[in-house]
């Protein structure tokens, strides 16, 4: 188990948290002209890193927000937190 820093409550058991997949996938522009093939792609194919990766949680059992972290997939070391929206520089540091 690893503690992480949610943005709004401060740290806390990673039990409390919800996985919510990779973080930074950007919907299609204009689906209605996107292939079978490319839609496809967008809603299944995800990247499955050993080491930093950026990805999206969500407080389940507090604030019920989303936030990205960037964390280490074989250490579970935690690079950075931020708000959904927030660049990696403006987000908080944690360890």
């Amino acid at each position: 188990m690893f503690q992480i820093d949610c943005p709004w409550c401060g740290p806390r058991d990673q039990q409390e948290f919800s996985y919510a997949g990779e973080g930074g996938i950007q919907r299609p522009q204009d689906p209605s002209a996107t292939t079978d093939a490319e839609w496809a792609d967008y809603l299944f194919m995800r990247r499955n890193p050993r080491g930093m990766h950026h990805e999206q949680w969500r407080h389940v059992h507090g604030c019920g927000q989303f936030f990205q972290v960037t964390r280490h997939t074989v250490t579970y070391r935690i690079e950075s937190i931020r708000r959904m929206g927030e660049s990696a520089a403006a987000g908080g540091e944690s360890s």
